[in-house]
């Protein structure tokens, strides 16, 4: 289990380690990522540098952590409560081009986390319910304002949406040429032309 230190410097101490490994992790990526880079950051041993995490894999998945919860703060409607969701996840989408470090961690994690004994797994099943269900809240308010056709099924289109920023990362990742914001925003056109009522323009 991930320690935190002595409080309140024990908790300080973890922020600072988290928001300088931010800056590594999006600079050098996660491959080349090691424990002394980031200990040597925040100027600790390996050992003192873990002592706050329990392990380099829990490191890992407090990283992630750490970014969602700046990222919510920056982007947490990004869904589009009452606005355009496509031109909101865009917005998204089009930072994570900003951060490629991250992005590769993201990926990176996700499929090594597949194995229910891996310790960022529950991380991820957590987050992909969090974000499906919070998609779906968002589409149905969209339906409720007539930006969506209420036969659209809003678990199916959230879930669909968060594959297809997934696969773009991916592909991003292979070739960093694929515009992923352009490639979303015509898959978000795409949806709307195909679900909205025939003669009715959106």
């Amino acid at each position: 289990m991930a320690r935190q230190g002595s409080y309140p410097k024990g908790v300080a101490k973890r922020e600072e380690i988290l928001e300088k490994a931010l800056e590594v992790v999006a600079r050098v990526g996660y491959s080349g990522t090691t424990v002394r880079q980031l200990a040597d950051a925040v100027g600790l041993t390996q050992n003192g540098l873990l002592y706050y995490f329990g392990s380099k894999e829990n490191l890992f998945v407090e990283i992630l952590r750490h970014r969602d919860r700046l990222d919510d703060i920056a982007y947490g409607g990004h869904e589009g409560d009452s606005g355009d969701m496509g031109e909101g996840m865009a917005k998204f989408i089009r930072h994570n081009t900003d951060v490629p470090g991250l992005v590769q961690l993201h990926a990176g994690l996700t499929a090594e986390a597949i194995s229910p004994e891996h310790p960022a797994h529950a991380y991820f099943q957590e987050r992909y319910e969090v974000f499906r269900a919070r998609g779906a809240d968002t589409v149905r308010t969209l339906q409720a304002a007539g930006k969506i056709p209420g036969s659209v099924d809003a678990e199916s289109l959230a879930t669909i949406m968060l594959a297809v920023v997934d696969g773009l990362q991916t592909q991003w990742l292979y070739d960093p040429r694929i515009d992923m914001t352009e490639h979303f925003l015509r898959f978000w056109d795409q949806v709307g032309k195909l679900a909205a009522p025939e003669g009715i323009s959106r």
